[in-house]
């Protein structure tokens, strides 16, 4: 059966054949993709501020890691490292071993997803501990499966209508764990402390707690970096505690904050660390990365999966350790986040409807809000999204009303001047609406 490619055909297709449930920020489809630019099937060019949702810091279809899938898919694709064991998984495992931000030994294990590298340092941080309960934050974003899910702190989408939930997983709120950066640390201290104090007396006792799970930069939640008082007082209350310490850097990782990973920028050494998105460059792989002491502490066949470490995936992520380092992606990403700072911030002084610019490093955001109230405004952020999409820029929000960046890496000067620009106009262009709108009203 022969079928059109024209984007109206595609999107009948879409409609007809696959679930509502899945979604998607633009109604394009994607034809090519180079570096940080993404080609649609109509062959409009649009710089990508979506990187396949922070998946692509080395860019879309970088060539060194085409070369690594392609030579790894000649000798062979799939083998089950439970089956076959494979020299690349072992290589990647030592490379990630060296690099993360891990005190002392470490060990790595691999999946396919970010849910997934949250639900095992779960089971592993149950295996090690002896304990049941996890905590995490609102606003936190972990996975879609059933654990994960329960752990994600915001219900709409995530899991409204689809209980009842796991056990044993409590929350801390967001604030003042991730007030803004300015705070002074002696009262973010403090309110962080009363947080887990109430925690400890009210929900769950410590001696309970097998992990803590935080995101360094929320981000599905919003792109609001952890206070850096904040982060201490959380590694000393599990070292207290002997509660282990996960830090989720799925999309926070791989140079997207200045540094390898965002706890590098912090000074803090947690216990597990978990990777996916751009680990891979698109291809599904995720791994935890831990104390050797912890991450033995499963016996064997506990933990592990059919295509959890596939080789291709393997040498894709090789090829991406190797691109970070020779074009020294950390420093380009604090480059990058530097200028959009600059713009989002001259960007707030110019419209009323931006507000609270932020981030660490590229991983940047900021708020469409009500320029009255300054009330979150999701649906005007939606709006401005479109705007954009219609003078070549993909982008996406967090949390429904902040626009947040997660351009490749490798993304020129010029393209990047591009994407500010189209996301100054459509600024422009909400602005003019919202003015037509009140003047009709």
């Amino acid at each position: 059966m022969s079928h059109s490619n024209r984007h109206s055909d595609l999107l009948a297709r879409r409609e007809r054949a696959v679930a509502r449930g899945t979604f998607h920020i633009a109604p394009l489809f994607a034809a090519r993709g180079e570096g940080a630019l993404l080609w649609d099937t109509d062959g409009k060019e649009y710089v990508d501020f979506c990187g396949g949702i922070g998946v692509l810091n080395v860019g879309h279809c970088h060539p060194r890691v085409v070369a690594a899938i392609r030579a790894q898919s000649e000798r062979f694709v799939h083998t089950c490292w439970n089956v076959a064991m494979y020299e690349p998984y072992v290589a990647l495992a030592e490379r990630l071993d060296e690099l993360a931000p891990i005190a002392g030994e470490a060990k790595s294990v691999f999946f396919n997803s970010g849910a997934e590298a949250n639900e095992n340092a779960v089971k592993i941080a149950r295996a090690a501990t002896g304990r049941q309960a996890v905590v995490a934050f609102e606003r936190g974003f972990h996975g879609r499966t059933l654990l994960t899910m329960t752990m994600t702190g915001k219900v709409r989408p995530y899991s409204a209508g689809f209980g009842p939930f796991a056990p044993e997983v409590y929350r801390l709120p967001f604030q003042p764990f991730f007030a803004a950066a300015g705070a002074p640390d002696e009262e973010v201290e403090r309110e962080c402390a009363a947080a887990l104090e109430h925690l400890f007396a009210y929900h769950v006792e410590p001696e309970s707690i097998a992990c803590l799970v935080v995101e360094p930069v929320l981000g599905e939640g919003g792109f609001l970096p952890i206070h850096p008082a904040a982060f201490r007082l959380l590694r000393e209350t599990c070292d207290r505690h002997r509660i282990v310490l996960v830090a989720d850097e799925v999309q926070t990782g791989f140079g997207r904050c200045g540094a390898l990973f965002a706890c590098e920028r912090y000074g803090i050494a947690p216990d597990l660390v978990l990777m996916a998105k751009s680990l891979g460059a698109g291809l599904p792989l995720s791994a935890v990365t831990g104390r050797a002491e912890l991450m033995d502490a499963v016996a064997p066949g506990g933990i592990g999966g059919t295509y959890g470490g596939n080789p291709v995936a393997c040498a894709a992520a090789l090829a991406v350790l190797d691109v970070i380092e020779d074009e020294d992606l950390c420093a380009r990403a604090e480059a990058i986040g530097e200028r959009v700072r600059a713009r989002f911030e001259e960007l707030c002084a110019e419209r009323a409807m931006l507000a609270n610019p932020r981030g660490l490093g590229a991983m940047r955001a900021l708020d469409v809000v009500d320029p009255l109230t300054q009330a979150p405004d999701a649906v005007g952020a939606t709006r401005l999204l479109g705007y954009a999409q219609e003078r070549g820029l993909l982008a996406m929000t967090a949390n429904g009303n902040a626009i947040r960046t997660l351009m490749p890496l490798v993304i020129t000067d010029q393209q990047l001047e591009r994407g500010l620009d189209a996301l100054a106009a459509a600024a422009g262009a909400l602005a003019a609406e919202s003015a037509t709108v009140g003047a009709e009203a």
